[in-house]
């Protein structure tokens, strides 16, 4: 982790993949990733631990699978959704979007249980952010 401050623009700009999030920097026992997402991502749920997505910059897009059904909510520049816990959730940004996630360290952007993931997502814990 560095001591010295880290803006999110650089970060963003230092590498050019979707779905593949770079951890920033650590708050105690969780991650905070940025990541450039386009298109979707795959249904998947995590068991032990809630998601937290802000939105940089574009519109995210996250299908949700509730006990009472299946719903979307739509995040514009600027917004935050937490998905709860064991929540079946699949995110989708219909153009180019940066956003920035907070996740306990060592968690899986597939979750626990994923349907087949396709070649342009990343199933990773985050990549370091190289400078």
């Amino acid at each position: 982790m560095t001591t010295e401050p880290i803006a999110l623009s650089a970060a963003l700009a230092s590498f050019t993949d979707r779905w593949s999030p770079r951890i920033v920097t650590a708050v105690n026992d969780y991650d905070v990733r940025v990541a450039k997402v386009e298109g979707e991502h795959v249904w998947h749920v995590h068991d032990h631990t809630d998601e937290f997505f802000l939105v940089l910059d574009g519109e995210l897009h996250i299908a949700l699978r509730e006990p009472s059904g299946e719903r979307t909510v739509v995040l514009p520049k600027g917004s935050v959704f937490t998905v709860p816990r064991g929540t079946h959730h699949k995110p989708y940004a219909p153009a180019p979007t940066e956003i920035l996630m907070l996740e306990p360290t060592g968690t899986l952007t597939v979750g626990d249980h994923h349907e087949e993931i396709p070649a342009h997502v990343d199933a990773t814990t985050g990549h370091a952010l190289t400078r």
